[in-house]
């Protein structure tokens, strides 16, 4: 079954590229996808998407999750590892149809992700075939950095963005990623933003506008 998803058409009525964004856990599509609003005007040519993940989120009845966390709600790390490989899976299938409905390639989407929607992000980017344009990491981690440099396929380059006073997902894990991306030969760029927790910042938004506009063509 296919990812659930709202979609934002391009200012200028031309399709040239994709962003889709990739929710936290217990969040949903709606969440990220009002971040269109301020980029748009500045990406005229650029369709966005925000698809729900596809489980329920245990801790969160209103919400959804890629896969479930152990430390807060209990599953095992097997259950956690099988969901996110079928969220993985599902993913994949919700990129390559929609690049098939817009009529583009995969060099002219980039991925959004926060916190958990960071992991699947960079999870998923670098083992794919062919390289997208660019992922965005707002306050998240990389996943099993161990697995990364054999399992690489394709590096695209890579924003992480970060608050100094996260409370969830700690700042240090920024650093971390950033490491591990740099170690297996991805052009890495980073971002603090300062004073703030577990949530996006004016400054961080506008980092990733000027990573998008690099990136993406048009």
């Amino acid at each position: 079954m296919m990812l659930e998803s709202q979609r934002k058409a391009p200012k200028s009525g031309k399709t040239r590229s994709m962003v889709i964004f990739v929710h936290g856990y217990g969040a949903d599509g709606a969440d990220l996808l009002g971040l269109a609003d301020p980029l748009a005007p500045h990406l005229p040519d650029t369709v966005f998407y925000s698809p729900n993940a596809p489980e329920r989120c245990v801790g969160s009845p209103f919400g959804y999750q890629w896969f479930p966390i152990p430390w807060l709600d209990g599953s095992s790390e097997e259950a956690a590892r099988a969901s996110m490989a079928v969220s993985l899976d599902k993913l994949n299938a919700f990129i390559d149809a929609k690049l098939a409905d817009e009529k583009i390639g995969i060099e002219a989407l980039a991925l959004v992700g926060f916190s958990q929607g960071t992991m699947m992000s960079l999870h998923l980017a670098p083992r794919r075939d062919t390289a997208m344009a660019g992922v965005v990491g707002f306050s998240g981690r990389l996943l099993q950095p161990e697995t990364l440099a054999a399992e690489t396929r394709v590096k695209p380059p890579v924003l992480l963005v970060h608050g100094d006073a996260d409370e969830v997902v700690p700042f240090a894990d920024m650093s971390r990623a950033g490491d591990a991306l740099v170690t297996a030969g991805f052009e890495v760029y980073g971002h603090v933003m300062k004073g703030t927790g577990h949530g996006i910042a004016p400054d961080g938004l506008q980092v990733a506008l000027s990573f998008l506009k690099d990136k993406l063509p048009g």
